[in-house]
């Protein structure tokens, strides 16, 4: 399992892209408001990013209705780092995270997109940039707002209990107790690689098992 750090990272990868010093990033994570998502698969996105604020110590979340969002922001090394949590419900997200980039003028090579994916096992993490939505309705908002070449977190949901059971019953459905007992080493794990990425200033298309 990935440890937490502090220190910038080096590795031999040609990164795919880089933040510089002083710059702003956007950490999104995609799921639906209201208290009955919670623990859901598709609201994974939110859980992670919630865990991520806890444990750098983030202001409380702060909703600002016309960014269509709950915000909380601190500076983390020389990023200023901004987490969103958009409250359009999933489907829409691409408008928050559109009203929040062009807010704070962040450019998409600083903006970084945690989502569940159910074409992924659960127990891997993958990150990359750009691609397709893989019939994520949230990711697709993304990209129809403002295009592919944005940064990627996509932790695995799937697969699907039964092969016949709809895919939006399943993403919707609580996760197992099973995997629920594996959900606070899976938040500890994003929360390690949204790390290195801040503090290292690289996204490298990766795989990760916890």
């Amino acid at each position: 399992m990935a440890l937490l750090t502090k220190r910038p990272l080096t590795d031999t990868v040609m990164p795919l892209y880089t933040l510089s010093a002083n710059k702003t990033m956007l950490v999104v994570g995609l799921g639906n408001i209201g208290a009955e998502y919670d623990n859901t698969r598709h609201n994974i996105g939110f859980a992670c990013l919630d865990k991520f604020a806890e444990e750098n110590e983030f202001e409380s979340w702060v909703n600002k209705k016309d960014l269509k969002s709950l915000i909380t922001q601190k500076n983390l090394g020389e990023t200023r780092v901004i987490l969103a949590k958009p409250t359009t419900f999933m489907n829409l997200s691409g408008e928050a995270v559109q009203a929040i980039a062009s807010f704070y003028k962040i450019g998409i090579d600083n903006i970084l997109v945690v989502a569940d994916e159910l074409d992924i096992p659960f127990g891997q993490i993958r990150m990359r940039t750009g691609g397709g939505a893989a019939g994520h309705n949230g990711v697709k908002s993304v990209i129809q707002h403002l295009g592919e070449d944005f940064g990627r977190i996509r932790i695995g949901i799937g697969p699907k209990l039964h092969e016949q059971q709809d895919s939006a019953d399943f993403v919707l459905a609580k996760f197992s107790k099973e995997e629920q007992l594996r959900i606070p080493d899976l938040a500890r794990e994003i929360s390690a690689v949204l790390t290195e990425i801040i503090y290292s200033g690289q996204v490298h298309p990766e795989t990760r098992s916890f």
